[in-house]
C-alpha cells in the first residue's frame, strides 16, 4: 500500500471517528430547560412556549377580556399576562402545573394568580396526549395573540428588576423562561 493510499484510509478513519463522537454527543443530550422568551421549552412530554408577556391595562377594552374577574390593581401594582403554547407531545395524559412563579433579579419570587378568563391557562388540568392548548376554536386560540395566557399580580417597581425569568415546574424537572418585557 502506498503513503497516499494509507493517508486517505487515515483521513476516512479520522472522519469516521470524528462522526461517530458527535453521534454519541448528541444521544447524549438532555432538553433545554432554560430558554429565552419564543424558544419551547421541553419538560417530559409536555412543551411550553411563551409567545408575548406584557403588562395588561385594565381601562384598555381588549385587556379586560384578559382580566376578566380580577380585582382592580391597587396603587403601585399591576397585572402581567405570560402568553404561551403548550403541547403534549407523547400518548397519555400529562398534568399542567397548578402555578407558575415569576422570578426578578432580586431572587423574588411572584406567584400566578387564578384567572376567570377565557383565555386563561387552565392550570392544575391535565392536557390529553397529542392535544394542545389553547385548544382549537376557543378565544385564546382565535384572539390577537394565539396562546393561553398565565397570570400575575406584580408591583409596578418589577420593571427595574430585569429580567424576569418564568419558573415552569414539573416532575420532569423545572424549566426557565426568560421574558422580554
Amino acid at each position: 500500500m502506498g503513503p497516499g493510499r494509507k493517508t486517505m484510509l487515515l483521513a476516512v478513519a479520522v472522519a469516521l471517528a470524528a462522526a461517530a463522537m458527535f453521534v454519541l454527543a448528541a444521544c447524549g443530550e438532555e432538553e433545554e430547560t432554560e430558554v429565552i422568551e419564543g424558544e419551547p421549552v421541553e419538560l417530559g412530554d409536555l412543551s411550553y412556549n411563551v409567545v408575548t408577556t406584557r403588562f395588561l391595562n385594565p381601562d384598555d377594552s381588549q385587556d379586560a377580556e384578559y382580566l376578566e374577574g380580577q380585582p382592580e390593581p391597587k396603587p403601585g401594582e399591576q397585572y402581567l399576562g405570560s402568553f404561551m403554547t403548550v403541547e403534549n407531545d407523547g400518548d397519555a395524559a400529562a398534568s399542567l402545573p397548578p402555578h407558575f412563579e415569576i422570578l426578578d433579579t432580586t431572587d423574588t419570587t411572584y406567584e400566578s394568580v387564578e384567572s376567570e378568563s377565557a383565555y386563561a391557562l387552565p392550570l392544575g388540568e391535565e392536557l390529553a396526549g397529542g392535544e394542545s392548548l389553547p385548544a382549537p376554536d376557543t378565544p385564546a386560540a382565535d384572539g390577537p395573540i394565539k396562546g393561553s395566557m398565565v397570570l400575575f399580580l406584580m408591583p409596578d417597581s418589577v420593571t427595574e428588576n430585569r429580567p424576569l425569568e418564568l419558573e415552569i415546574p414539573s416532575s420532569e424537572g423545572d424549566g426557565t423562561v426568560e421574558l422580554d418585557i
